[in-house]
């Protein structure tokens, strides 16, 4: 009976750890778990947005995100973030922002006047994972 209390604390940790991985390998493939949600279901936008790809979104996070974008393959290449000029101007703090654990390649900042779910004028703030002649693929 001592054998299996001592056992419990060590299961439990095997159990947790094999479940954050899993979660941390579903945002690898299209279409990600748990609240993500696909942007051309939310808003009028089409399923695949060439030069960024098909983007997915936790709707509570908006407008900042993060958007998760997979390419055609359903692979994930980047996360953006649409951050609105009046908060950039208001001095906004945006902290604890998620992103996926991968390895950061390079980021791309440019502005985007807007567009449905985001229609203010913002900055899109993509952190890509795959090389830039890769990432310029994406079509």
């Amino acid at each position: 009976m001592k054998r299996s209390w001592f056992l419990t604390p060590f299961l439990a940790l095997a159990v947790l750890l094999t479940v954050g991985g899993a979660q941390a390998q579903s945002l690898m493939t299209a279409p990600p778990g748990g609240e993500y949600k696909m942007v051309s279901s939310l808003v009028k936008l089409p399923d695949f947005l060439p030069g960024i790809g098909t983007l997915y979104v936790v709707p509570t996070t908006l407008p900042a995100g993060p958007f998760l974008a997979y390419d055609r393959e359903g692979k994930l290449v980047s996360t953006v973030y649409m951050v609105p000029l009046k908060d950039l101007s208001a001095h906004k703090k945006f902290s604890d922002l998620n992103v996926a654990k991968e390895r950061v390649d390079h980021v791309d900042m440019y502005y985007n006047a807007g567009h449905p779910g985001v229609p203010e004028p913002h900055y899109h703030i993509v952190l890509w994972y795959i090389p830039a002649d890769k990432a310029a693929l994406v079509k």
